[in-house]
């Protein structure tokens, strides 16, 4: 015969409610009344719920490693101030559909302050995720014959904020030129983008293979933009660790 304990988690699976530890939960509240009883229960279970989607939105972001403003070195990377941060850490911007364009040489800390605030827009509860361009390119050619590509490029249409980065590594072929400029369109006024590109604006056009849609390209994505170009030397070569010191 089944215990109440048993009986009530078995309830619980029904519903699709959380386990709960009753034991734990209802410690030192002897004097509750039903209803109080019933309130702290679903309180919990409120909590837990929330608790689910946010570890389910952080591994949908698909984010490489969770970076901090506290952890970035502003003392050593000068070109942008730890107070211009911290007023974009707000995530105002993304209710406006804003975009960031973070440029600057490889090591300069682009990405780590992209990330800082696809962390911060994660914890403020906001859909977040995160392709480098040559994903973004995979996914939306093989989006028409792979399910896991469609179903991420799905996810990217409806996130609220997508993080591109190292836009410029590689030239793209005319082709994914076209798949680019067709995503940057989508995504015009309804998403907020984060770019983070070692080329400045002016030498797009160069690993694009194509001034008009570079232009159209930037036309749509500095139109609304907080542009931070960054410079100095790379944070890494300058920090670098060895295996024998």
């Amino acid at each position: 015969m089944l215990t109440p304990l048993e009986r009530v988690n078995n309830l619980l699976s029904v519903l699709r409610y959380a386990q709960v530890d009753f034991d734990a939960l209802f410690a030192g509240k002897n004097t509750l009344t039903p209803l109080e009883s019933v309130e702290l229960f679903l309180a919990e279970q409120q909590r837990l719920r929330i608790l689910k989607q946010n570890l389910l939105r952080r591994k949908r972001a698909n984010l490489p490693a969770e970076k901090t403003l506290n952890s970035f070195d502003f003392g050593f990377q000068r070109s942008v101030s730890r107070e211009q941060m911290l007023r974009l850490s707000d995530m105002t911007w993304v209710e406006q559909a804003f975009n960031i364009c973070f440029l600057g040489p490889p090591g300069v800390g682009k990405a780590h302050l992209a990330l800082s605030l696809a962390v911060q827009g994660l914890d403020l509860g906001y859909t977040v995720a995160f392709e480098t361009l040559n994903n973004l390119m995979n996914i939306l050619k093989t989006a028409e014959i792979s399910s896991a590509s469609k179903r991420r490029r799905k996810y990217l249409h409806k996130a609220t904020l997508v993080v591109v980065d190292e836009v410029g590594f590689m030239p793209l072929s005319p082709a994914e030129v076209n798949l680019f400029f067709g995503f940057i369109s989508t995504m015009s006024e309804r998403t907020s983008l984060i770019i983070t590109s070692n080329k400045g604006f002016d030498e797009w056009a160069v690993f694009l293979g194509d001034a008009t849609i570079t232009t159209a390209i930037l036309d749509r994505l500095i139109h609304r933009c907080e542009i931070i170009n960054m410079s100095g030397s790379s944070y890494r070569l300058e920090h670098h660790q060895s295996i024998t010191n």
